[in-house]
């Protein structure tokens, strides 16, 4: 959908960059600002916020909820049309 995004993110423990574990939140913010700044040096607008400040997550327990979570990520985008900001 255009509106959000959905994502499923392995938190492995192995070491990257300047942090040697980032959590999902170090993660996250590091995707929300790059992403931001890359969208408005591309439109040449500065200062422009994209993202909300907060983000919805959820741990995956097993291969069940796994198989449960791709199907609803990969199924969303159909669901756009009854979406209440749908123009």
């Amino acid at each position: 959908m255009p509106n959000h995004i959905h994502a499923i993110i392995i938190l492995d423990g192995e070491t990257a960059g300047a942090s040697p574990r980032p959590t999902l939140s170090d993660i996250i913010c590091a995707y929300k600002s790059l992403t931001t700044r890359n969208c408005n040096k591309l439109s040449n607008c500065t200062g422009r916020q994209i993202f909300q400040t907060s983000f919805y997550d959820h741990i995956i327990t097993n291969e069940v909820e796994y198989q449960n979570v791709w199907q609803y990520i990969d199924e969303n985008p159909r669901k756009w049309g009854n979406d209440e900001y749908y123009i």
